[in-house]
């Protein structure tokens, strides 16, 4: 089996496909909100056809636990609230200056390769940290992407450094996608002190302004739309609808 980073990660739609939509949600989404809309829109993509979307949100701080969550690396479940988030892989945390980016989309008009999907998000992800002139890197023993910091003494073993900067987690039911990706921009990186993260003890996390990146959540999101359609296609900025996710659901 090849490594991730052997596989092709193009992952273009069939031809006469419609362009993603994309859509940014303004201020903070409660994470049960986020989890309602996405069931019901990845059911919409099966059965109706819906258009394919990605979806950025930022959440108030909150812990979510993944389908192989352990619950010895919930160091501290009195801190924030914790979800059960039904995707893939462990503890992890989403909060303030986190850029949370919802995939749903159907393979079926890609590739029914659901490793080549991980390893496509993984692109994307490098592609834009690439932007930012930060070397983002896959490691195929853990599921990200991290940096090097060169900046800080080798570990205990002699080798370098590495933080993570961006986590991957989805969950996928006949080929539709969802859940997704998570860019650390500036958030309270002490927040992630009450979880081991993605179950990972010997390395910390970083974040793009903690690297010295004075970077804002649109200069993120313009970067991340440019590297999607660069693995992705085609991918069209919409209105957030007057009846979005957060107000239908929660009324």
């Amino acid at each position: 089996m090849p490594e991730r980073s052997q596989i092709a990660t193009s992952f273009f739609s069939s031809p006469g496909s419609p362009a993603v939509e994309w859509r940014i949600e303004p201020g903070f989404l409660p994470y049960p909100q986020a989890l309602s809309f996405m069931e019901s829109h990845a059911e919409a993509i099966r059965s109706e056809g819906a258009s394919e979307l990605v979806w950025l949100v930022e959440h108030p701080p909150l812990y979510t636990s993944g389908t192989s969550a352990r619950v010895e690396d919930l160091i501290d479940p009195g801190r924030f609230p914790v979800f059960a988030a039904g995707r893939g892989g462990e503890y992890t945390y989403h909060g303030p200056g986190q850029r949370v980016a919802y995939v749903m989309l159907d393979l079926k008009r890609r590739r029914t390769d659901v490793r080549a999907f991980v390893a496509a998000l993984e692109a994307w992800i490098i592609r834009t940290l690439d932007s930012f002139n930060v070397k983002g890197e896959r490691r195929e023993d853990r599921v990200g992407v991290w940096v090097q910091r060169l900046d800080r003494p080798p570990t205990a073993d002699g080798s370098v450094a590495e933080d993570k900067i961006a986590a991957i987690g989805i969950r996928m039911r006949k080929w539709v996608s969802f859940h997704g990706i998570s860019i650390n921009v500036e958030p309270d990186l002490t927040h992630f002190g009450g979880i081991v993260p993605c179950g990972v003890q010997d390395h910390g996390v970083t974040s793009l302004v903690d690297l010295g990146l004075p970077v804002t959540m649109n200069d993120l999101d313009v970067a991340l739309k440019a590297s999607f359609e660069e693995v992705f296609g085609p991918a069209i900025l919409t209105e957030t609808p007057k009846q979005t996710a957060l107000h239908s659901i929660a009324g």
